[in-house]
């Protein structure tokens, strides 16, 4: 462990560094070959002693790049790994063209996704390709609009089954209100029906009995001058005079009368009603404030 932090090494006596020339090695020819750590890509089956490798299992293998194969200007890359059983080489390359990984020999892959449904010798071409999408693409909108159309119908029903209930529960407060009303004709009452009366009725009701109260206060005021002023008038015979003025006796008894004094007014009843309100404006008096601060108005010249 000590020697691999040694900043100094040990040259022999004998050692010349003539001696020591720069050469450099020819470059390779070929492709380019590196060692890589990968996993399988797929499963496969060994074609000399029929061993299963499953995907994921790990390799050692070595990379190879060649120059010349390209798809679309994608590199191909193939790579070179043994059987676990016979040591036996299986080769595999990628497929950009198809986004997967393609066998070569040594092995074949037990399953083909893009291929599933074809013969084992029959290959499937662009057309036949696209064919097949179609017809998965078919089949499966077919099967959106069959969940589509099951959804619409249970919506349908859901709201028909929330009308019938509406149209019964109205059924039910019309016939309930109905024996209501009925019951209330039996009974010689006529029965309260709810009504919302508006604000704007509500207040001219209001003003209404305001102004009847108000014309009976005025009218039964009117009435009890009318009596007071006939009780205090006497009776008169026609020429102006009264008729205790015919004889002495009369004459006496209407001095005495006159002598004597007059009989209390009547108190009116005391009236149940609420006067009148008085709607006279009244004009407040304005205050001096100038003269409160001691200030002194010029006199107006005329």
């Amino acid at each position: 462990m000590s020697e691999r932090k040694v900043l100094q090494k040990y040259y022999p006596a004998d050692f010349d560094p003539s001696l020591v020339g720069r050469t450099r090695a020819p470059k390779q020819a070929g492709p380019k070959v590196q060692t890589v750590r990968l996993m399988s890509p797929f499963s496969m089956r060994c074609t000399s002693c029929g061993e299963y490798l499953p995907r994921g299992r790990k390799f050692n293998a070595r990379k190879e790049t060649p120059v010349d194969e390209k798809y679309l200007n994608i590199q191909i890359y193939r790579f070179y790994i043994r059987c676990t059983r016979c040591s036996a080489e299986v080769v595999f390359r990628t497929d950009p063209k198809n986004n997967d990984y393609v066998v070569e020999r040594g092995a074949k892959r037990n399953t083909d996704p893009w291929k599933r449904g074809l013969g084992e010798e029959e290959e499937e071409s662009d057309e036949a390709r696209l064919d097949r999408l179609e017809r998965e693409m078919a089949e499966a909108e077919g099967e959106d609009v069959k969940e589509r159309n099951a959804m619409a119908e249970l919506e349908a029903k859901t709201a028909d089954a929330k009308r019938e209930m509406a149209v019964a529960d109205a059924l039910d407060e019309i016939r309930s209100r109905n024996a209501r009303i009925e019951k209330g004709r039996r009974e010689g009452v006529e029965a309260e029906l709810s009504v919302v009366v508006p604000e704007d009725e509500v207040r001219r009701r209001q003003e209404e009995e305001d102004a009847e109260a108000a014309r009976r206060a005025f009218a039964r005021r009117h009435e009890m001058l009318e009596e007071v002023i006939g009780e205090e008038l006497p009776p008169s015979n026609g020429n102006g005079e009264g008729l205790g003025s015919s004889n002495g006796a009369g004459a006496a008894v209407s001095s005495d009368a006159m002598s004597m004094p007059p009989p209390p007014k009547p108190t009116p009843a005391p009236s149940t009603e609420i006067p009148a309100p008085s709607f006279k404006r009244q004009v407040k008096k304005k205050k001096d404030h100038s003269a409160l601060l001691g200030i002194k108005k010029k006199a107006s010249l005329v």
